[in-house]
């Protein structure tokens, strides 16, 4: 599974391009704020439909356009994304429309490894959070079903706690509707999160030794109050304090994937380099179990990472990389003589954008 060809129309800084790409590495060269970083995002946003970088599809259309489109040919199959400022968004598989866009997701898996990435140990357990959903959703469309049905349960339920405290009412009947449709779906989302972490640990454990030379003991703890079991009823007890705050205080959008190093937390005490290693460990063994799971292996997206990789880390992505470990790969870089210099022996397309 590669993509083949990508025609861009309106999208970020691109006014209409076409581009033709190998299925192997595919390396993107070009001055800093060029769009090397926007079309690997074209590439993301049509395998998952949604950005990498923005939350909103508006900011994806070209300043004073009123539309975009990206159009990408999977082997023989074309996939056809629209948007229209101020409308919706339209997803099409060889040119007929998607009835829900949830159908499109995991049918074109994607690795992206961004400069950002190490966010995910600096943030908040939601960043975590959404890590980890959109694995389990290229993997398993029924987790991808659960996870939209619980979300749309958890905004009605909080949107009928804070009609109670503008309207000084309370109606037990109509929010034990909603706080059953969240236990339903709360465990079986709990359910197949700790079967995932299961699968996943030590594909995560094998990767990370690898890259640090077996330095140190790496753990990822899935927390949730799911994991006692008297949930059910403490949930529902906590209708006093979810009145008071308006929103739902307990579930499992309060999850969280704990990452553990040496028996402390990473954040706190992980090094630069530790903290690189440990997501990038994630990263390889997100590329893992997509392979595993799908039986192909996705696409992987490299957004400048030579620059964020020391020396010895770089050498072993490349010798992944010309050992055929990946599948197609896009990797960009704002020097293209030291990337021709790394790359050097590998066969590789070279695109220069700008």
């Amino acid at each position: 599974m590669h993509l083949q060809k990508l025609q861009l129309s309106n999208f970020r800084n691109y006014e209409n391009q076409f581009y033709e790409f190998s299925e192997g590495l595919n390396c993107i060269v070009g001055k800093n704020g060029s769009g090397k970083t926007n079309l690997l995002d074209a590439v993301y946003f049509l395998s998952l439909s949604k950005s990498s970088i923005h939350s909103q599809d508006a900011l994806s259309i070209k300043f004073e356009e009123d539309f975009a489109q990206i159009e990408g040919r999977f082997g023989e199959e074309l996939i056809t994304c629209s948007m229209q400022r101020g409308g919706k968004k339209s997803f099409f598989y060889d040119k007929v429309p998607y009835e829900k866009l949830s159908e499109h997701i995991g049918k074109y898996p994607v690795v992206l490894i961004a400069p950002d990435d190490t966010d995910l140990i600096r943030d908040g357990s939601e960043t975590r959070r959404k890590l980890f959903d959109g694995i389990l959703s290229q993997i398993d469309a029924e987790y991808l079903k659960l996870y939209l049905s619980y979300n749309k349960s958890l905004d009605q339920r909080n949107s009928l706690l804070k009609q109670f405290a503008e309207h000084n009412y309370f109606d037990e009947d109509l929010v034990r509707i909603y706080s059953d449709q969240l236990l339903v779906t709360g465990r079986k989302i709990f359910e197949l999160r700790n079967n995932f972490v299961s699968q996943f640990l030590p594909l995560f454990k094998k990767h990370y030794d690898e890259l640090s030379d077996n330095r140190e003991m790496v753990e990822i703890n899935y927390n949730s109050e799911w994991a006692d079991e008297n949930f059910e009823a403490t949930f529902l007890k906590s209708i006093a304090n979810d009145l008071a705050a308006q929103r739902t205080t307990k579930g499992i959008h309060k999850d969280d994937y704990e990452f553990w190093m040496e028996g402390k937390p990473v954040k706190k005490f992980g090094s630069q380099g530790q903290r690189k290693a440990f997501i990038m460990a994630i990263r390889m063994a997100q590329f893992d179990i997509l392979t595993q799971i799908k039986g192909f292996k996705p696409i992987l997206l490299l957004d400048d990472i030579f620059d964020k990789l020391d020396e010895k880390r770089i050498k072993k992505l490349v010798e992944m990389i010309d050992n055929k470990v990946f599948g197609q790969v896009f990797l960009t870089d704002a020097r293209p003589n030291r990337t021709k210099e790394l790359l050097k022996g590998i066969e590789v397309r070279f695109l220069e954008i700008g």
